[in-house]
């Protein structure tokens, strides 16, 4: 529903009320109404001495790279085709993307924290947003803490108590979606059991937290240009995907997933250490009665007396194993399971 002006005051409905906005909320609203958004528009207070010749080429051999093409045009024509550049000076997005500066307004911080008062380490990252993907995850990545798993291969497969591929694309959002408007900082804070990512900016357009938790959203961007300079440089891959993916790829590393929280000035994502609790279930329970008190019995036998599919007693067994409950002693043609007590 459109917003209604009264007496020089702008109102939204939202359920059974009306909501007076902000003026940020009715700048927005407008952006809306002419299909565009605030980092399309021109930069006044910045200009070409600010930006990088160095970082524009880096821009434009990423995008040759994801779209498998070569420009022929000189970079400043590639950039004004790319709406970067309009009336020949810089957009807010030129400016963002290129700035050979260390800027304020893309100011990121990274705090590794003891508790919530002691701090260890603090990273304060403030370059161009393309640079800032990179140096963003390599500042987190120190923090963490990482494990050898041998594999059999000829190198070790080096595993981090976090999902690298959720920070990232945490990270990823955090720097496309933020309000650059807002003079708040975005803020990183990595804690023993948990790392928080804080950005200046409540949820876009209609998105809630009870949306993004059910999956019930439509793709709202607030920086269309910043998302799509990031896509066509292959860092995005499809808008709207982002959460999803972070809460999978929480699930196969095999930690609880990750909470939504919406703040007056800004919004929250917070990644959990704590690993699933596998549910054990009652005929993982029968399993290990029946390995104790029957051992030296192999899988068709525990299904058979179980009155279940092989399948799942393989499966039951895998988690007894795993949980240190039971071994396979023998031979693999004569052998058999035992508890580990025994």
């Amino acid at each position: 529903m459109k917003p209604v002006a009264f007496k020089n005051r702008y109102f939204k409905r939202i359920k059974n009320s009306n909501h007076l906005m902000s003026l940020d909320e009715i700048a927005n609203e407008h952006l809306k109404t002419i299909n565009s958004s605030w980092d399309f528009h021109i930069d006044d207070r910045h200009d070409f001495s600010d930006i990088s010749q160095e970082n524009i080429e880096k821009f434009i051999k990423k995008v040759e790279k994801n779209l498998s093409k070569s420009f022929s045009d000189d970079p400043m024509t590639i950039l004004r085709k790319y709406e970067l550049i309009k009336e020949d000076k810089l957009t807010f997005e030129a400016y963002l993307l290129f700035t050979s500066n260390n800027s304020p307004i893309t100011s990121l911080q990274i705090g590794r924290f003891k508790d919530s008062v002691t701090i260890i380490d603090i990273i304060d990252i403030n370059t161009n947003i393309f640079d800032q993907v990179e140096l963003v995850l390599d500042g987190i990545r120190k923090h963490l803490m990482t494990e050898f798993i041998i594999t059999g291969e000829a190198q070790r497969t080096v595993k981090y108590d976090y999902p690298l591929e959720a920070i990232r694309e945490v990270v990823i959002n955090m720097i496309v979606h933020r309000d650059y408007r807002d003079s708040g900082n975005s803020i990183i804070k990595i804690f023993d059991d948990r790392i928080e990512f804080f950005n200046p900016g409540k949820l876009y357009d209609d998105i809630t937290v009870e949306k993004l938790q059910r999956g019930n959203y439509s793709s709202r961007i607030r920086n269309r240009a910043i998302a799509n300079a990031f896509k066509e440089a292959g860092i995005i891959e499809k808008y709207g995907s982002g959460i999803q993916r972070i809460k999978n790829e929480c699930k196969f590393h095999g930690v609880i997933g990750p909470t939504f929280e919406e703040f007056v000035h800004g919004f929250r994502v917070t990644l959990y250490k704590e690993k699933i609790k596998k549910k054990e279930n009652e005929g993982v329970k029968q399993l290990f009665k029946l390995v104790q008190t029957q051992p030296n019995n192999r899988s068709t036998y525990f299904a058979q007396k179980l009155n279940t599919s092989v399948k799942n007693i393989e499966r039951w067994l895998k988690q007894l194993k795993e949980e240190n409950k039971i071994e396979f002693r023998g031979v693999p043609k004569t052998g058999g399971y035992w508890s580990v007590d025994e």
